[in-house]
Order: C-alpha cells, then structure tokens, then sequence
C-alpha cells in the first residue's frame, strides 16, 4: 500500500508538471486561425494575431496572444493590442475544443475617428450566453482627443440580460469612472442605455435610449463642486438636468435647469461633430458672476476644441462695476477669442454695444454707446469728479475702437457728442511691467466749454507717477464768459518733468501763446516760462482783470503786446514782463518765493502824456496835473502769510504832468486767509513821500457834482508828507509844505501843517470825514509874516503888496463842494501893513476931490473908483462866516491916500458878493463909496459920489 501511495504520488506530480510546463514547450501556432475565429466571433468584429501564443493549464487554462489587431472596421474602430488572452473552459478545452470564458486585451492603442461614421457596437453572437472582456492599460484615441489610463470591462449575464461596462481613464490630468449599462434591443430595435461618469467630485448620468441606427435620446442630471472641469466656465457648483440628444454629428443637452452657484439659470449645451467640431454653450440667468466668466473664457484659449458662449444675464458685474441686461456671445477658437451681439446697460442708463476679436495677445472691440446720465456711469467706473459741476457731463453717445492688451490700451476712430459739442481723437495708455504708466491723449472738439468742468488740481507728488502726452484742439473755447477760437494744447509729463509745448488760442483780437516746463517732485523746479500776447485791440483781455483794476481796461481797448518769461525753483522763481497797451509801456522783473509767499522786483511805467493817461483811466481831464509825460520807477518787495501781507515800496520815483517826486512806503495787506491785515485792520499805508511840485484839483466852490470821497475808504494811511512847491489859485504858491496824512476809517487829517507862503509861515490842519453823511469838513490856518509881490487871487479887488498875518477856522457838511460852501461855518482874520489893494486909488480919490469943478471933480472921482492901486499902512479885516456867507465886520485900510473901510457880504455857495466900500478924501465931507454886486470874479461897480458932489456943489 505504501508502494502503491508512493506510486500514485509521483504519478500526480508528474501530471502537475506536465500540465504546468508541458504547454510551454508546444507550438500552438496551429491554432492561430481557430483563436483568431473565435475572438472576432466574440467580439464581432475582424481580429488578426502577429505575435507568439502561448497556453498555460495552470492555475487556471489560458491562451495569451501577442501582437493582436482589432480592425479597422467600417465604423472606424481599431485597435492595437500588445496581448490578447482567453480564459478557456477545462472541460471544453480536455474535449479538444477552445470555449473561451473571459477575453482581456491587455496595453496597446483604441482609435476611433471623430467623429464616428456610425454607433460602434461589441456584441455576442446569438448563441453566446455570456460575455466577458476586459481593457487593460490602454490609450483611447478619439480624433485628435487622446484618453491615457484606460482600464475597461464588459459583461454581460445571458442573452436577455444588458450589457454592462464599468472603467477608469485620466482627462486633463483627472481620472474619470464610467459605469455603462446597455439593454438589449426590443423587436423595433430600441435599446436602454444607462451611462454614468465620475471626474473628482462632478458625476453625470444619461439615461435614456439608443435607436437603430445609433442615436440616442434621454435625460441628463449633472453635478459637481466645479463646473470648469466639464465646460469653459467659472470654476464653482452646479446642478443641471434636461433633456439629451446624441447622433452621429451632434451632441446636445438643451432644456437644461441649472443651479450655478446659488443662483438659477437655464442654458443649452451643443457638441457639434461635422461639419467640424465644436461645442456651444448658452446660459440665461437672473445674476452671474461676469468676471468669474471672463477669466473662464481666457483660460479656456489655446483648447483643441473651438467653444461658442453664449451670456445672458439680468444683473451681473464687471471689475466692481454694476451691470444689467448683458446679452453677448464669445467664440473661442484656438488662441482667438470673437465677441460678437454684446450689449449691457452701465450705471447712469448707458446703453453699450460691442462687437471684437483678439488677434494674438491683443482684443479689438467696435465700441457704441449712449449714456443719458454719463457723469454716474464716469462715477461708477472710479473716474474722479470731485471738483466738477453736477450739471456737466451729463449726455454723451457715441462710437470708438478700443484695442486691449496686456501691456497698452488704445482708443481710435472716437466720434461722439457730449453735452451737445462733438468730439473726436484718439487715445492710449501703455505700462510695461514694472514700468511707469503712459497716457497718450488726443482730441478735437467743434467747443469747448471749460466753465465747471477742471477738477481740483493735483498735488505735484501724484503728477510725478505716470506720463502723459495731451493735445486738445479747440474750433471754440468759452471759459467764465470769455469766448476764445481757434484752441490748441500741446503738453507732456514725462518723468516727472511737465513740458508745456504749445498753448495758443485767439480772444477777441489778441492772439496769446504760452509754453513752459516744469520738473516735478520733491525739489519743483520751472526751467522755462512763457507768455506772449499781442492785438490790435485787447478789449476782450478786461474781463480777465481783477475788479481793483478795472480801470485799466480802456487801457486793453488799444493795441496791445505783452511777454512774460519766467525760470527758477519755487523759492527763487525769476520773472520778467515787458509790453505795450496803447502808448504805455510796462517794464517788470521779479524774483519770488512762492513757498513763503514773498518777493522783490522792480516796475517801470512810461506814457507820453499824463494827463491822457489819467482820462482813459477814467479820472477825466486832469486839467491841474499840467502837460507832461508820465513815469513810474519803483523797486518794490511784499510777503504774503496767514497773519498779514504787505507790499512796499523801497524806492519810489513818479513823474506825472506837473507832479514830480519820490516815495518809500509800505502797504500792509490783509492775511492769506482774510481780507483784512493782522489784528482784524483795513489795509494800511505808511512811509515817507516827497514831492518836488503837488499840483492839487482846486474845486470850483459852486460845483454840484458829488466829491469822489470813495477811495477814501479803500485803506487807512499815515504818511509824512513834503512838498517843495504846491501851486496855489493865484499868483502866490505854497513852498516847503510839510505834514503828517493820516487816513482812518475814512477819515482824512492833515496834522502839523507847515509852509512857506510869500516869505511868511503857514501852518494848520485839515480834518475831512468823508464816511460821516453828509460829509464834514473843518479847517484851521494860521498864517504870518506873509509878503505877497503879486495879486493874491486875480480878482477886480484883489491884495497885491504887503505883509500879511492871519487866522481862519472853517467847517462844513455837504457831498459837492457847493454843498460845503454853502454850510460852511467860521471865521476869518487878517491884518497887514505896507500893502498895496488893487481895484481902486484912494490917492487918485484925494486928488480928484480937491479939483475945483464939480464936472471934472466926478468924472475924476469915478475914474478912480474904476480902477488902479492903493497903498496902505494898515489893513484889519474880520469876518464871521454863517451858512456859506462870510459877512465883514470889520474891514480896515489906512495910508498916505486916506482911510477907508468896507462892510457886506460875499456869497461863497454862490460866487457872489454884495461889497461897499467907502472913503472920506475930505475929512468934513459926505463919504465917498464903491458898491461892488454880483459874481466875485466880475462885480458891478456902483460909484456912490452924490452926497459928496452935493456938499462940494454947497461949498
């Protein structure tokens, strides 16, 4: 029994053996043409085998192939196989025949074209029962689109059961699981299909149902956590369902409900296969996140595959910027990228439409737009317009062409009206990476209107961080009431330093150009300045003047030219002007420093006639200034600060007609903040002038105009005044006039006043308050030692000789001088000796009354009442002066021609007198008199001779 056991046991492991290496030293070529029969009839389609096979009865029989093709077949399919291997039944296979239980193609290649002519199908033969084939290791290519990783198996349990296929392959990176199940065809040949995928955490399922020829009609329910990894779209959740269509040349999911993100949405997706291929994508929804969108569409450039995307939206956003009613489509194909039907609504209402592609890195757009309320949608793009009047920029429309890069934005063909002026350019913006920004600008417009439209200027440190080049041009420019033609600008910023080329525009007549450069930054710097004017006429430069010079624009209504150059740092700017305007010529240098608000100069004025000058300045006709030529040479210097400014003149030389002297005087300003100097006080003058010849407009007593007391208020002043000679009405001037001005408040004081007149002293004051109403006036002379060698004041009775000393007090209230007279209040004293009046001879009286014939005695007297001089010892005169008429009482003169006196009245409102004046020749006779009536200047003469002829006639 041992023996037997050991026998039987050796018998067994040599049947091991030979069953475990017997079958690897056959040549089973022999059944090459019966394997490659029974694979095609398996898998139903053309199988050839090129390589070695080999069988293996343990564990488990197997016949493995190499080298197998499968196809190519009409439909297209082929594939290549580095091994086939058929799991064989043992009993069939100890029977002599080859049953093949399970067919596994193992590492080679499956193309299929796309797209596909017609379905492929694997199916059994009627007689097969069961079904299993399984795809390991392989590269599925479909058209141009190549699958790595593929790992396959399909099964089915019986002839009546579905065909089922579950695997795995890797897409973009990502492996996708698919699980398959197909029915089997009813009589109408109509199968089931149930298909479902996998990619990380998106699944999808079809289910529906595969017609004869191939076609399929279902449902789809999608979803994921990322819509990109299926479509180019943002990368966040969806859910989708609708209805799925497929044919040979056509895949479409449309009728699609979809939830993207959040917010709902309907939309289609179209695979199109032939003519070539290409996927459509559509997506109608309330709100979406356009940017999200934007961004999905340029990483999606360079796909194999070209994509339509078509957007609709209610509400959506782009960069920030709120937009609605979006409709638009993009086409994607290779690196190109076509926009093609969009429109959106902007804030503001502003309608936009665009239409473009990207021609390599750059995106062209056809751009037209109306905005009903541009400054919102200006606003809502982050333009700022602070600075700018709400009722400007209000309506524009529209069209340009915007080309985008990465590095340059440029805008051409730009036609538009805003605010109802056309405009039209061009325009680009370029920054390189890590480089500086450089805007590039260039318009035309038919007008201008610049009035609420200049924003605040920007500080220097911000114009210093990019570049510009700007050329405007300008048919009309109208700017607070001005109206200038023929506009243009040419400047640049260019780091940091801003270069004015060109600013010419014409105003009225007056053709102006200015050009500069400036260099930015911390250390501000003006290399050059310029400004040139020049007109026949430049009437149309006086709404440019400040109003404390409007009385220079007569001046601007004659020929006019003016250059002002300029160069220096802001603490040490250099400036210079000269010009004409009309026949006066401006001279000007100066050196400021504008950081502490302070500077020095000097001024020149010259013109050729004083007295014109003053009359186109509006002053009339300065008869009392005297012919002569007029000229200001002055070295000035002033500061500016919060607390106070002044201006002063250091040295000071005028000429002006008859008016000649030197000043040095400061003007204290107000502050930087106020118009009022430090303390809360007007503008204030003071300092020292000195005059050679003050030539005064002495009113005529009876004018009615009113005084021009109003500059009076303009400022307070305290000046210490000189005058070697004031010319006085008549033929006696006032010499060595000092005194102290002062102007408060209105009020004018002359104090201390001192002169020379006729060898004698003057000395008095005058107070005038020309803010009181009316006006008020008072006055108080003293005068002695006073010799006159001529008639005082040219008058038919007049003081030609003599030594005179004397008192006045005065005051009055009135707007005209003829008011003043006829207030005036005071009184008047005079006495002199050793004088001469003229008007009459009391010698000549004495004479006449001692002839002895009365005819030739009147006739004599007369003769001397008409006329001629009279020298006296002695002369007294008191007068009071009530409402305007000083009244004598007491009026004096005595010497070798008699005595005499006088007594009335003269009328100072109205220039007229009512004198009589009466001597005795005779001491024992009847007076004889002089009645003097009428106006001052040409009296009647009334010679009262009568009583004194009668009494003569009696002797």
């Amino acid at each position: 029994m041992r023996k037997l056991g050991l026998a039987l046991l050796a018998l067994l492991v040599l049947l091991l053996g030979t069953a475990w290496f017997g079958p690897r030293f056959l040549d089973w070529d022999a059944w090459r043409g019966p394997l490659t029969d029974i694979a095609s009839i398996r898998l139903g389609r053309h199988v050839a085998v090129g390589g070695r096979i080999t069988l293996s009865l343990l564990p488990q029989p197997i016949l493995e192939a190499a080298e197998v093709e499968i196809g190519p077949d009409p439909d297209g399919l082929a594939i290549r196989a580095r091994a086939m291997r058929l799991r064989l039944d043992l009993p069939a296979l100890l029977a002599g025949r080859l049953e093949p239980r399970e067919i596994a193609l193992l590492g080679g290649d499956i193309s299929l074209p796309w797209p596909p002519t017609q379905l492929p199908s694997f199916r059994p033969p009627p007689w097969l029962t069961a079904l299993d084939a399984r795809l390991e290791d392989f590269r599925l290519t479909l058209g141009t689109l190549q699958l790595e990783g593929l790992q396959a198996r399909l099964t089915t349990g019986g002839i009546a059961e579905a065909l089922s296929a579950e695997g795995r392959f890797t897409w973009r990176g990502a492996q996708l699981r698919f699980n398959a199940s197909l029915g089997r065809a009813g009589y109408d040949g109509i199968a089931p299909l149930d298909l479902s995928t996998v990619l990380g955490g998106t699944t999808l399922a079809a289910r529906g149902v595969l017609a004869p020829g191939g076609g399929f009609e279902g449902r789809l329910e999608a979803s994921g956590p990322d819509l990109s990894t299926l479509l180019p779209a943002p990368a966040q959740a969806f859910r989708a369902t609708g209805r799925l269509t497929a044919s040979a040349d056509l895949l479409a999911a449309d009728d699609l409900t979809l939830d993207l993100g959040g917010q709902p949405a309907r939309g289609a997706v179209t695979l199109r296969l032939a003519p070539a291929p290409r996927l459509d994508l559509a997506v109608v929804a309330g709100r979406l996140d356009l940017d999200a969108w934007v961004a999905a569409l340029r990483g999606a450039r360079g796909a194999a595959l070209p994509v339509s995307v078509d957007l609709s939206a209610e509400a959506t956003a782009l960069s920030g910027v709120p937009l609605r009613r979006l409709r638009g489509a993009a086409f994607l194909e290779g690196d190109r990228i076509t926009l093609s039907d969009v429109s959106v609504l902007l804030p503001g209402e502003t309608a936009l439409e665009l239409a473009g592609a990207t021609a390599g890195p750059r995106l062209e757009l056809a751009i037209r737009f109306a905005a009903p309320n541009l400054r919102e949608t200006l606003g809502a793009l982050g333009l700022p317009l602070a600075g700018i009047d709400p009722t400007r920029l209000r309506q524009a429309e529209g069209r340009f062409r915007l080309a985008l890069s990465e590095s340059e934005t440029s805008l051409a063909e730009l036609a538009a009206t805003v605010d109802g002026a056309r405009v039209s350019g061009a325009g680009v913006l370029r920054q390189a990476a890590g480089g500086r920004p450089a805007l590039g600008i260039g318009l035309t417009l038919d007008r201008l209107e610049l009035d609420g439209l200049l924003p605040a200027w920007p500080a220097p440190a911000r114009l210093a961080g990019f570049d510009l080049n700007l050329r405007l041009a300008a048919e009309t420019l109208r700017w607070r009431g001005l109206e200038a033609g023929r506009a243009a600008l040419d400047a640049t910023l260019e780091n940091g330093r801003a270069t004015l080329r060109r600013l010419a525009l014409r105003l009225g007549e007056v053709d102006i150009a200015a050009s500069g450069a400036a260099q930015l930054g911390p250390a501000l710097r003006f290399p050059d300045l310029m400004l040139e004017l020049s007109g026949a006429s430049g009437a149309a430069l006086a709404p440019l003047l400040p109003s404390e010079w409007a009385r220079l624009a007569p001046l601007l209504a004659e020929q006019v030219t003016l250059r002002l150059s300029g160069s220096g740092a802001p603490e040490a700017l250099a400036l210079k002007a000269e010009g004409d305007l009309g026949e006066l010529r401006v001279e000007a240098n100066a050196t400021l420093d504008t950081l502490a608000w302070r500077g020095s100069g000097a001024l020149t004025l010259r013109h050729p006639g004083a007295p014109r000058l003053l009359a186109e300045l509006g002053f009339g006709a300065p008869d009392w200034l005297g012919e002569g030529s007029f000229a200001l040479v002055a070295n000035l210097s002033g500061q500016r600060s919060a607390e106070a400014s002044s201006l002063t003149a250091e040295h000071l030389d005028l000429v002006a007609g008859g008016l000649r002297g030197r000043a040095q005087v400061t003007l204290a300003l107000g502050g930087a903040a106020g118009g009022t100097a430090a303390g809360g006080a007007r503008p204030r003058l003071t300092g020292r002038v000195a005059l050679e010849t003050l030539p005064l407009p002495w009113p005529r007593l009876g004018a009615r105009e009113p005084l021009a007391l109003e500059p009076l208020q303009a400022l307070d002043a305290e000046l210490a005044l000189e005058a070697a000679r004031v010319p006085l009405p008549g033929e006696v001037p006032l010499e060595g006039l000092s005194a102290t001005l002062r102007l408060a408040g209105g009020g004018l004081k002359l104090e201390g006043l001192q002169a020379r007149l006729g060898g004698g002293a003057l000395r008095g004051e005058v107070a005038l308050e020309s803010g009181a109403s009316p006006p008020r006036l008072a006055l108080s002379a003293a005068l002695a030692d006073v010799t006159l060698a001529a008639p005082l004041l040219g008058l038919p009775l007049d003081l030609a000789a003599g030594l005179y000393a004397g008192e006045l007090r005065l005051s009055a209230a009135g707007h005209s001088p003829a008011a003043l007279a006829a207030t005036a209040e005071g009184r008047l004293e005079v006495t002199g000796r050793d004088g001469v009046l003229t008007g009459l001879s009391l010698r000549a009286l004495q004479e006449a009354a001692a002839l002895p014939e009365l005819g030739r005695a009147e006739t004599a007297l007369r003769q001397a009442l008409e006329g001629g001089a009279s020298g006296f010892d002695r002369l007294e005169l008191a007068g009071l002066l009530t409402e305007g008429r000083l009244r004598l009482e007491r009026a004096e003169l005595a010497g070798e021609g008699g005595a005499a006196s006088a007594s009335g009245e003269i009328d100072l409102a109205r220039g007229g007198l009512d004198l009589r004046l009466e001597a005795r020749p005779v001491a024992e006779a009847p007076p004889v008199a002089l009645r003097l009536v009428g106006p001052v200047g040409a009296p009647r003469r009334l010679a009262e001779v009568a009583g004194f002829l009668r009494w003569k006639a009696e002797r």
